[in-house]
């Protein structure tokens, strides 16, 4: 199993919205390093830090599970779409989607200001002024950031 954080502002979907909806396709993403996580390294099963960007705080507010396998983003074939890449062709899809389903709405946020106040997770790529959307975390980095929002570390 692998483990992920991937980051949605919350006015565009929130873990509420996943909560509510059971499982959504992850669309939109149009950098292609994380289009090659998504596609090369992401297997059903695998657990995900949900991440509210653009938000006050930002932070990791639940967990949610690779439901899918990778597949072809409908919205870069639709002009109508935010999306809509028109250099994409259908016989070789540029980008593409995965499935995530609803685990559990964590407790409490964990903020990005409080997950850099711990040594363990200093070599996290959040905390590496990335802006990828889709990022691996460690095992050991999810569990404690689970542990921190569930009080059990402080």
């Amino acid at each position: 199993m692998r483990y992920w954080l991937m980051k949605s502002e919350p006015d565009a979907y929130s873990i509420d919205d996943l909560e509510r909806d059971g499982t959504e396709h992850w669309d939109g993403i149009r950098n292609y390093q994380a289009r090659n996580l998504m596609r090369d390294e992401m297997e059903i099963g695998d657990r995900v830090l949900f991440y509210h960007s653009n938000a006050k705080p930002p932070g990791v507010v639940g967990i949610a599970e690779i439901a899918s396998g990778p597949y072809p983003d409908h919205t870069q074939f639709d002009p109508e779409q935010q999306y809509f890449d028109p250099k994409s062709d259908p016989e070789n899809p540029r980008w593409i989607m995965v499935d995530v389903s609803f685990v559990e709405k964590l407790p409490r946020l964990v903020s990005l200001h409080e997950l850099k106040e711990h040594p363990q997770l200093a070599g996290m790529v959040l905390l590496n002024r990335s802006r990828l959307s889709v990022q691996p975390v460690t095992s050991d980095q999810f569990a404690f950031i689970v542990d921190l929002a569930r009080g059990a570390v402080s």
